[in-house]
């Protein structure tokens, strides 16, 4: 593919169809959830264990995707492997629509987790390299606008279906189906990623290095210093956060109605109330995003959901303190949480390893919050404030990860630095919120 047709992409098309794996990947979670544990149980004699065990399956297979996934990205190219990942979701998605038994809704389950687990890392990595200077992460956070999106479409879908059973459930996997197919092929009008070029040129033209300099392109390098600091700090920030986000996802209707009495209707239209207000908080969080300002914002949106989490581990659980979790928190999470998180995997590793090393961070936190979601019922139920003040302790550590160890990181050079991708072993270090152009190379 040529420079002259990568440059011709605009970045915020290039940011619209690769942030489309964010909304792709909240729709088939949640329209897993809702048609496979709602719409098709009955019908298709689907017994509590059986759902469990389809939505684990599609957790793990994530999990299974992402390391694959951002590892090919890496190898070759990021237009290759979200082109394989979409056919492969259309094809999940095919299975699910048509589903008449639990063997192909396994087949399913397992096709759209890998295929959203592949995709994720290459998608952020082209639409944070095809940004311009200065706006990089304004494009890397727009992803999760389309996070939100795809949570809005499948909420509306369902509230507003007005039929139950199996057509309820095949109506919500078309939308999937029908989605996954026009951004593939809109895809297919986007060129691959000049930088990912330019870096793999140069790793194949500079086959050997000397023993001052570090050959990014290699897995090895993963575990390293100084990226794999990276590593560590953006996967165990990502994992210590998402385990209070994705209880409050899966099972925030279950706490509503076991431990506050309340009712699943009023929940759901909580969680819609929120969801406008963390849309424009984030739309907010994008004009600073790629400024210094982004530091204070990210402190305030970290000490909310400590707050937030601090509540019914202090108070207990009842509807005032999980209506508060659910505000405080959906608010926070707009500065914090997983749209910085996907900012520093751009900013902290080189191009030949950034898909990869979001893969291996993005794989691990699934994998952490599948196996905490096998014991969160009977915890939550049985030792209730001990489950909110550990949830409490892990937003906190989150916190303190992200404002005091972080900014100590290294950042990979940017283009304007050198060739991309290219092996140099000084790597600037500077506090990564307050040094919004220095993007990963």
């Amino acid at each position: 593919m040529s420079d002259v047709k990568a440059r011709a992409s605009s970045p915020w098309k290039t940011a619209v169809l690769a942030g489309m794996a964010s909304y792709l990947d909240a729709g088939a979670l949640v329209t897993s959830g809702i048609a496979i544990g709602g719409y098709y149980a009955v019908p298709l004699g689907l017994g509590p264990g059986t759902v469990g065990t389809l939505l684990g399956l599609q957790t793990l297979a994530f999990a299974a995707g992402a390391l694959l996934g951002g590892r090919l990205g890496d190898r070759f190219g990021r237009r290759r492997i979200f082109t394989f990942s979409l056919l492969l979701y259309a094809a999940g998605t095919g299975l699910l629509l048509v589903a008449t038994g639990p063997v192909p809704l396994y087949a399913g389950v397992l096709a759209t987790g890998v295929a959203i687990g592949a995709d994720l890392p290459v998608s952020l990595a082209l639409a944070n390299e095809e940004a311009p200077p200065g706006r990089k992460g304004t494009m890397v956070v727009f992803s999760g606008m389309l996070w939100l999106a795809g949570i809005v479409a499948v909420l509306g879908l369902s509230s507003f279906l007005g039929v139950q059973g199996l057509r309820g459930g095949r109506i919500l996997f078309a939308h999937l189906l029908l989605v996954a197919i026009v951004v593939l092929l809109l895809r297919r009008t986007l060129a691959e990623s000049a930088e990912w070029s330019a870096a793999r040129h140069t790793a194949h033209s500079h086959p050997t290095v000397d023993s001052e300099n570090v050959e990014f392109s290699r897995v090895r390098e993963l575990f390293r210093p100084p990226v794999v600091h990276a590593l560590l700090a953006t996967g165990l920030y990502y994992a210590a956060w998402n385990l209070g986000a994705n209880t409050l996802g899966q099972f925030g209707t279950f706490l509503w109605t076991a431990l506050a009495g309340g009712e699943v209707e009023q929940f759901s239209r909580l969680a819609l109330l929120g969801l406008p207000v963390g849309f424009l908080a984030g739309l907010a969080f994008l004009r600073v995003i790629d400024r210094p300002a982004r530091h204070t914002w990210f402190a305030v949106g970290s000490a909310l959901i400590v707050v937030a989490w601090a509540l019914p581990a202090l108070f207990g659980a009842n509807r005032v303190t999980l209506v508060a979790v659910l505000l405080l928190s959906g608010l926070g999470n707009a500065f914090a949480g997983e749209a910085v998180y996907k900012v520093w995997t751009q900013e902290l590793f080189p191009t030949l390893l950034r898909a990869t090393a979001t893969g291996v961070t993005m794989a691990f936190t699934r994998a952490v919050a599948g196996l905490a979601a096998l014991a969160t019922p009977a915890f939550a139920l049985g030792h209730t404030r001990l489950f909110f003040g550990l949830l409490f302790g892990c937003a906190l550590c989150a916190a303190v990860i992200g404002l005091a160890w972080v900014p100590r990181l290294a950042v990979a050079p940017g283009p304007e630095q050198g060739p991309a991708g290219t092996a140099d072993p000084v790597l600037r270090t500077a506090p990564v919120p307050t040094q919004p152009s220095a993007t990963a190379a």
